[in-house]
């Protein structure tokens, strides 16, 4: 499990530009707006606002104890308590369904698009839990997988639920939010699918559902992974969607990622931040920009998250680094 010690930190929002904003920005305010409105004496510990993040948020808070307004939700909800309680409970009743769950760290909980929720209690504090919020545009774009058109609202409403999976995306998530990686949108975007993917595959009430992840295209032959690995090297300073290089590929994104990995060994996302790194080295040895306009070229959200980023790929500081290319 995450360690909660030391993991208040400060809301950060990350940097971003006219051509950096989500194509339907009061999308991307609802899903942030939602956790306000339903958690309003809840402590904000942490929040994915302002990452650009595509039809999918994250907020990390510190419950009290006591009763939580219960507003209808327009996105998936999927709760993780990362830091819980050994005897806090959560009480929460949709209709017949009532559900009384020690909140102990590692705890889910699911509430789909458009359960309507009758009361929430929460008995004791509880320091750190996650909420992932996942916008209908999710399950939508997974339709195309499907032999049907998927609803959302055909997921259960469930709590305790045992799913390692979804726990270690839920982390994934957390700690992207926690510090920006250089690649971080399109890694969100990986986790985002991959979730959807299962709690439709897993949790859905509607058994006709049937995904056909093979149907269409979905392999990267050689042209298409040249024209792929192109654009990235073009626009390596650039911001990166997996929907645009999924469009250069003419593939889904629900097939691209997985593609892309079969043809390179790599996931599309660590690819493209090795890249940014070794962008980073060239620019160094250079040595007309200073780190933190390096930083920011290479899309990383600080000059502190740059230099430990690049510590960790070649071994040694980017101080460090122009300093020994120069000698």
């Amino acid at each position: 499990m995450l360690d909660p010690a030391g993991a208040r930190v400060q809301i950060a929002k990350g940097r971003r530009d006219a051509a950096d904003e989500p194509e339907d920005e009061d999308q991307m305010t609802r899903l942030e707006a939602f956790g306000d409105r339903k958690f309003p004496a809840a402590e904000l510990i942490l929040s994915s606002e302002g990452r650009g993040w595509d039809g999918i948020g994250t907020q990390v808070r510190r419950h009290p104890a006591g009763e939580i307004p219960v507003p209808v939700p327009d996105q998936m909800e999927v709760t993780l308590a990362i830091a819980g309680s050994q005897t806090g409970r959560v009480e929460r009743r949709s209709g017949s369904a009532f559900q009384n769950t020690t909140a102990r760290p590692g705890t889910l909980w699911f509430c789909p698009i458009g359960v309507t929720e009758d009361s929430i209690r929460i008995t004791e504090t509880l320091p750190m839990v996650q909420h992932v919020f996942l916008a209908k545009s999710q399950f939508d774009s997974l339709s195309e997988l499907s032999s049907r058109s998927l609803s959302p609202a055909s997921i259960a409403y469930l709590a305790d639920v045992n799913d390692e999976l979804v726990r270690q995306i839920c982390q994934r998530i957390y700690r992207e939010a926690q510090e920006e990686t250089s690649s971080g949108k399109i890694l969100i975007d990986c986790l985002a699918q991959s979730l959807v993917a299962h709690l439709v595959s897993d949790y859905s009430h509607d058994s006709r559902i049937h995904l056909s992840p093979d149907s269409g295209p979905s392999k990267l032959d050689d042209a298409r992974l040249r024209r792929v690995l192109d654009y990235i090297y073009d626009n390596i300073d650039q911001d990166l969607s997996l929907s645009k290089l999924s469009e250069v590929a003419c593939l889904s994104k629900h097939h691209f990622a997985r593609a892309f990995r079969e043809a390179t060994g790599t996931p599309p996302y660590r690819f493209i931040s090795e890249r940014r790194l070794d962008h980073a080295l060239n620019l160094l040895k250079d040595g007309q920009l200073s780190l933190a306009e390096i930083a920011y070229i290479c899309r990383f959200s600080s000059q502190a998250t740059f230099t430990r980023a690049f510590r960790r790929h070649v071994g040694t500081s980017p101080g460090e680094y122009r300093h020994l290319s120069r000698t």
